[in-house]
């Protein structure tokens, strides 16, 4: 209770403690002060004239149409005042100031018979000076000792609230003080306001657009609220030109230009409701289509009839719209505040306290006794910047708890990656050790192969050579069986080099050694054989080396066949190259005709008992050629089609 004793004693001595201070600043009675305003109605056809009839009494700040509804074009307003009469007043001596807050929509001002201003345009498209608010040092030359007139002539359709606002007469730097003080109400605040809008607009709407790309993912499911957000603000900066344009420009005229600020207000007021929807996680399609169909309705009403027809519309859709706004407010309240099953959602709660402000404010100034024109200021100025502000903070606040949980997924994301490249790469070491066991298998097939077909068909043939000699071999036959051998395993052993050997110059070079070693042993064993050979290849379609190697084991097996089990009299190899322009490709085919006893093909195969067929098969696949073994009683052909394509590397 001390304590505020203790205010409100300090309090009122602070307000004593004023009054003295201006006490002091010019003796009593010395002020200048207003003493009647007076306003009349200029005649159509000479406005620019003072009325000398029809004056009445009013109170400013004033919007005629109280008076007059259906008045257009241009009223004067007289205010008359007086310096103090008191004795002692240095009348002459002590500077005056007038101010006003603002003439609707446009106008002049003389104090007595001297111009202090005058718009820039007083005929349509009219400049708009009704939210300006100018002051003026009135020269002592022009005043007069007692009475003084300052005549303020308003021009504005009777649409667009028309009248004076508030208008002061006293020291100057009082008025100077007003003069800020409306400056910052009317000018300063809804700059503020504009460059808000600005602000959230672009952030707003580049979220959103960013969120359709998918740059950015909303995991809220809000991103719709940003665009909704966006575009309330994109509409109310153009419903905020109203109160900052000093021309109509673009529009032609000043009813137009407030056409289409309402025509803003109710852009705002849908995007607003759409906007409290999506954040608010409110599923109303019937409300929504409503509100598109009353905005369809607000607009046509403003934009279909002619001019005069028009005004009365303008207050109509403005409180309408207002309604549409509090409505909005009011039933949000309920959605942020109602008991739940789960936990109420801050972010709810919060536009819901800012929705809350809008509505305090609208419905005070809705109901209060306080002239329109302020109404509509004090609204603009107070409910804009408060929610605009408030919601963008809400909004970015909700931006960054979404980007941090981003963050927080994008480490567990990383830490998840981390454990999968190190389980990849344990199963990519486990797989690199079974290629490896696989590749020495390989190997280990590969040099059986070799062996069976190379070192064991050189065997094979010492051992035919042996066996069916008719007395014993000069040494010199044996030391060249064994250096036959000794060459084939050096084959088998030089594999891998031979891998990155040279391709023969002609298909006859490729042949020749076979051709050599193989001729001498069929000739001792009694059987003709024939060599058709290709003399060449043709352009780039050649084998690689390792083809032209693999051809030569399978070659080697098929005569070692022939050697060990056909019992024939005649054999013919060929070797034939062609090419397939259509197809871009060459084939290479290699044949080994017998005319031996011959066996069952499709047997041996079921018995997988042939070392020799296995190996001429595995070595066809790994070559990609087409292996086909025909066998009848009357001999055998084994042939092998090799396909070439452009591609195949030129070993050469």
């Amino acid at each position: 209770m001390r304590c505020w004793r203790l205010f409100w004693i300090g309090l009122l001595w602070a307000l004593s403690a004023g009054a003295a201070l201006a006490a002091l600043d010019a003796p009593p009675g010395c002020e200048p002060r207003i003493v009647s305003v007076q306003a009349a109605r200029a005649a159509p056809d000479a406005p620019e004239l003072r009325p000398v009839e029809g004056w009445v009494d009013v109170t400013v700040p004033d919007v005629w149409t109280r008076r007059w509804p259906d008045w257009s074009g241009s009223v004067w307003y007289r205010i008359d005042w007086i310096r103090g009469a008191a004795a002692g007043c240095a009348a002459a001596d002590v500077p005056v100031a007038l101010g006003i807050d603002g003439v609707s929509v446009t106008g002049e001002v003389f104090s007595n018979s001297d111009l202090l201003w005058r718009d820039v345009s007083l005929v349509e498209p009219l400049s708009r000076s009704w939210n300006v608010p100018r002051w003026w040092v009135l020269s002592s030359s022009g005043l007069k000792n007692g009475a003084n007139s300052v005549w303020v002539r308003a021009v504005g359709p009777a649409g667009l609230s028309p009248g004076l606002g508030a208008v002061r007469v006293g020291d100057t730097r009082w008025v100077a003080g007003e003069y800020g003080s409306a400056q910052w109400r009317q000018r300063t605040v809804y700059f503020i306001n504009a460059v808000l809008c600005a602000m959230a607009a672009v952030l707003f709407l580049l979220v959103w657009a960013l969120n359709r790309r998918g740059r950015f993912q909303d995991q809220s499911g809000q991103a719709p609220a940003y665009g909704w957000f966006g575009l309330m603000a994109l509409c109310w900066l153009a419903y905020l030109s109203t109160y900052l344009a000093l021309t109509p420009w673009p529009w032609p005229d000043s009813l137009t230009r407030s056409r289409f600020s309402l025509i803003a207000l109710i852009g705002y007021a849908l995007c607003v409701c759409k906007f409290t929807f999506r954040f608010g996680g409110q599923d109303l399609p019937r409300v929504e289509k409503a509100l598109h169909v009353l905005a369809v309705v607000g607009v046509a009403a403003l934009i279909l009839p002619s001019p005069d027809a028009v005004i009365p519309w303008l207050d109509r859709v403005w409180q309408a719209t207002m309604m549409v706004i509090l409505a909005n407010g009011v039933q949000f309240q309920w959605h942020a505040w109602r008991p739940r099953s789960g936990s109420r959602r801050m972010s709810h709660v919060l536009l819901a306290l800012c929705w809350l402000v809008f509505v305090l404010v609208g419905v005070a100034t809705l109901f209060s006794v306080v002239d329109r024109w302020q109404v509509a200021r004090y609204w603009a100025a107070l409910s804009g910047l408060s929610v605009i502000g408030l919601v963008m903070l809400l909004l970015g606040a909700q931006l960054v708890r979404q980007m941090r949980r981003m963050e927080h997924f994008n480490l567990t994301l990383a830490e998840r990656v981390n454990d999968a490249r190190t389980e990849l790469a344990q199963a990519l070491a486990r797989e690199h050790a079974r290629a490896l066991e696989n590749a020495k298998l390989q190997e280990r097939m590969q040099i059986a192969h070799d062996l069976h077909d190379g070192l064991g068909g050189s065997l094979v043939r010492g051992m035919a050579l042996v066996e069916q000699a008719s007395e014993a071999l000069p040494n010199e036959r044996v030391l060249s069986l064994f250096k036959t051998l000794r060459d084939d395993l050096r084959q088998v052993i030089d594999y891998g080099s031979s891998a990155g050997a040279n391709v023969p110059e002609t298909p006859v070079q490729w042949a020749a050694p076979l051709r050599h070693r193989y001729t001498r042993i069929l000739d001792e064993l009694d059987v003709a054989s024939e060599w058709r050979i290709a003399p060449t290849w043709l352009g780039p379609y050649r084998p690689s080396a390792l083809q032209c190697l693999g051809l030569t084991r399978l070659v080697e097996e098929a005569l070692s066949n022939v050697i060990k089990h056909s019992r024939a009299h005649r054999l013919c190899v060929m070797v034939d190259v062609r090419t397939e322009e259509a197809q871009q490709r060459g084939v290479l085919e290699v044949r080994i005709e017998d005319d031996g006893t011959g066996f069952d093909v499709a047997a041996v195969q079921r018995a997988g008992l042939s070392v020799g067929m296995r190996s001429m098969a595995a070595r066809a696949d790994r070559m990609g050629a087409v292996l086909d073994i025909v066998s009848g009683p009357h001999g055998t052909a084994v042939s092998a089609i090799l396909t070439l394509s452009r591609a195949a590397p030129d070993a050469r």
